[in-house]
């Protein structure tokens, strides 16, 4: 076999970590067409096709089954060497986070210029979307889900338990009235939550365990625009105490009906030891240790 460029083994990990062709191509920063042109031109150096095209994406062949264990070992070293080199005894290289909106926004972001002030060298990306990067594909350092992985090579542990509850303007309330009852929120009530067939994950179902059968009528796929249409006095909506507590204008419904969930911390098995991934485990838990209060708060 004719020596190959490492680039060519990054676009080859990049697919099947992403199992397609465009989000391999966004992860590395380059076109879809140049990570094509490096599979190509893999495959034609290991005399072997490594996907198969179907109608999701890239899905592995056996062929590709067998190198990927390879290479995600040629990758790892990599790191490893990356690291040392880099770090001069502190730590160094790049680090990507993958937090649920509220998170990442709230918590996290507000308290992130410590940590990049001790940690310099450091290049973090902090991805604060609606769902989830996954570890176990590659596709992020560390993980903060909202339920504990079933399979896959990853270390998961609970970071924290948190409270969520109701939250309205007192303009809403002196409008449409506060409610004393559950059932009342089906009767004259907008409700505010997220839109059913576009949930990343089943823990938030929220409205089901204020009240059977309740349903939102203002819906977004975002805890942002949620808190913000709330904020506007557009409905009632479930919110995690650390946003609905922070807002002023907020103020809780039916406060004694309260959801609990829990945050759970992930990374993948063969680099949870990275000093990188460690320094940001360590940081993350004593920030959420502090902000203990807002998270359950009494």
């Amino acid at each position: 076999m004719q020596s190959s460029d490492w680039n060519d083994f990054q676009a080859f990990l990049a697919v099947a970590r992403a199992g397609q062709l465009a989000r391999a191509a966004a992860a590395m920063g380059v076109d879809a067409t140049t990570i094509g042109r490096r599979l190509r031109r893999l495959e034609t150096r290991v005399g072997a096709t490594l996907f198969e095209q179907t109608r999701e994406g890239q899905v592995l062949t056996e062929a590709g089954e067998a190198m990927l264990a390879e290479v995600e070992a040629m990758d790892q070293a990599a790191s490893r060497i990356a690291e040392n080199a880099l770090s001069g005894g502190g730590v160094a290289g790049n680090l990507r986070v993958s937090l649920s909106e509220g998170l990442g926004s709230w918590i996290v972001a507000p308290a992130l210029r410590g940590f990049v002030e001790a940690n310099p060298r450091l290049m973090v990306d902090l991805v604060a979307s609606s769902g989830f990067l996954s570890p176990s594909k590659r596709e992020a350092d560390l993980a903060v889900t909202l339920s504990r992985p079933r399979a896959g090579p990853v270390i998961a542990g609970k970071l924290s338990d948190y409270t969520l509850r109701l939250y309205a303007t007192r303009g809403y309330l002196s409008q449409k009235g506060l409610p004393e009852q559950p059932t009342e929120l089906a009767r004259g009530h907008r409700l505010v939550g997220y839109i059913p067939d576009l949930l990343y994950a089943p823990e938030l179902r929220y409205l089901a365990e204020i009240e059977p059968d309740l349903a939102a009528n203002l819906r977004s796929s975002s805890i942002i625009a949620q808190h913000r249409m709330i904020a506007a006095g557009a409905g009632i909506g479930v919110l995690p105490c650390f946003i609905g507590d922070s807002d002023k204008w907020l103020v809780p419904v039916l406060p004694e009906r309260r959801i609990t969930r829990s945050f759970w911390l992930v990374t993948h098995k063969d680099t949870h030891n990275l000093a990188r991934v460690r320094a940001f485990k360590d940081w993350l838990t004593a920030l959420v240790a502090r902000e203990r209060g807002r998270l359950l708060p009494r």
